[in-house]
């Protein structure tokens, strides 16, 4: 599992992340404002308020949070397979 260790607030609710590995990149959040949860983030000032949080993940208060592990496949383009060799299907046999 990779951990967030640095975000930087970018404009357009983006935002440019440094993962535990030294990966780096940028997370395009936009698509998430006004659904749900995310409603709090019209106000921009509160998508500002972002946080890293003990394990790794962005958090915005006690109401958000992020999984690392997400947010680095959306930042590297990687497959949920690629990061945990576990999920691959074992060949098939006849």
């Amino acid at each position: 599992m990779q951990r967030i260790t640095k975000v930087n607030i970018l404009e357009n609710y983006q935002l440019n992340l440094t993962f535990s590995d030294g990966v780096s990149g940028t997370a395009d959040l936009s698509g998430l404002v006004g659904k749900g949860v995310f409603s709090s983030w019209k106000e921009y000032d509160e998508f500002r308020k972002v946080q890293i949080g003990s394990t790794g993940e962005l958090i915005w208060g006690d109401q958000i949070d992020l999984c690392p592990d997400s947010l680095y496949m959306d930042v590297t383009g990687k497959h949920p397979e690629e990061l945990f060799p576990s999920l691959k299907p074992e060949a098939a046999c006849a």
